[in-house]
């Protein structure tokens, strides 16, 4: 089953025992004291984007200042391994940010102990929030079986598991979508669910109010690469706030996958023109942070991608993999989160986010029924 057997299972819970009782690693994250609630959540996840990628892109770009930098009234910073790894990937880091839950490396929104997901898996955030009566978005510059969308939908033991985790979208009831397409969500994969397909800026501008819809854009959304009518991350942002912006609230979770993926490729150029549009995006959730002022925005990284350094007077990529590097956390909206300068777990973020929404000491993290479904693996295997 996708390289997954019963003998790593168990290696993989022998892991977990260790690593729980001699390294004392966080496994479940925590807040402690009073948070005020806030009726919005924007939650902004650079994907691969380390401190020193700031630094990189001014350095490629000439720009003086991005706005990601002194955008916000708190920074901190968050670490970023896995249950089973110093080094995480995507999955098992997506799955932290969005259950609170650290899990191995490979999978999505399952718990360690329970790959299959057999009765429960940890409850993500967009779930919490429809619980809560919230308006709930998930928008990304990555495919819709990418590994950091998946992990705020969907619930599988092998994050190469693509048609499972574009089904679990399908059957989500998240409000919108809004991703690359990977080609697995079709007219015909939707024509009798609850959803609205959308492939372009005209048939974003054409979507009547209140209509759920899945966005399958075919153009890279992190750069405008000739084509007018695809919409980039920034513009695709401020569309998902004005339409969940209700009277009850909402979370939204945006990435920008291309921060990671260019520099996978150690490509600074186009990790730069990633970099910009994720700054673009991050100013139009603080601006309308700052224009509604009941809304939180906590920007971070899922990892460090490319190992940056500061050598011989410039910013250079010194590999091609994820790091171990604490990444940036940046926060707008609230002063009971992070001091200045704080270090803390990644699994930390979306229990406070919880707890804004106004989940009580039990609610968040916590298991709900798998929405895991065997004919999709199936159909993958096959």
């Amino acid at each position: 089953m996708n390289n997954v057997s019963i003998k790593k299972v168990l290696s993989l819970l022998t892991v977990l025992s260790l690593l729980w009782g001699i390294f004392g690693i966080a496994v479940v994250g925590e807040w402690e004291g009073d948070v005020a609630p806030a009726k919005n959540v924007i939650y902004l996840i650079g994907d691969g984007m380390g401190y020193d990628h700031w630094k990189m892109c001014k350095q490629e770009s000439g720009t003086d200042k991005l706005f990601i930098e002194d955008g916000f009234e708190y920074y901190g910073f968050a670490k970023t391994r896995s249950l089973t790894n110093a080094v995480t990937d995507s999955a098992a880091a997506g799955t932290a940010l969005a259950t609170g839950v650290r899990t191995y490396n490979g999978a999505i929104g399952v718990y360690l102990y329970n790959p299959l997901a057999i009765g429960s898996s940890p409850k993500n955030l967009c779930e919490f929030a429809m619980e809560k009566g919230l308006m709930t978005g998930v928008v990304t510059s990555d495919s819709d079986d990418g590994a950091t969308p998946s992990a705020f939908s969907s619930h599988s033991v092998e994050r190469g598991m693509s048609l499972d985790l574009s089904m679990q979208h399908v059957e989500s009831g998240i409000d919108l979508i809004w991703t690359a397409s990977s080609g697995n969500i079709t007219a015909e994969t939707v024509k009798d669910t609850e959803y609205t397909l959308i492939t372009n800026s005209d048939e974003l501008e054409a979507l009547p109010d209140g209509v759920k819809s899945i966005g399958q854009f075919n153009t890279d959304l992190w750069a405008r690469e000739n084509d007018d009518n695809c919409p980039t991350l920034s513009e695709l942002t401020v569309e998902a706030i004005d339409r969940l912006d209700d009277k009850n609230g909402f979370f939204l979770m945006v990435e920008g996958a291309h921060i990671d993926k260019h520099s996978h490729s150690n490509d600074a150029a186009k990790m730069t023109e990633a970099m910009l549009e994720f700054d673009n995006t991050v100013k139009a959730a603080v601006d309308y942070a700052k224009a509604d002022g009941n809304t939180i925005v906590i920007v971070t990284a899922d990892h460090e991608t490319g190992g940056i350094v500061y050598k011989d007077g410039k910013y250079s990529y010194t590999q091609g993999s994820h790091s171990a590097a604490n990444v940036p956390v940046c926060v707008y909206g609230t002063d009971d989160f992070i001091a200045e300068g704080d270090t803390i777990n990644n699994v930390d973020i979306p229990v406070f986010i919880s707890k804004a929404l106004g989940a009580d000491e039990e609610a968040f993290p916590a298991s709900v029924p798998s929405s895991f479904n065997f004919k999709y693996i199936i159909a993958d295997l096959f």
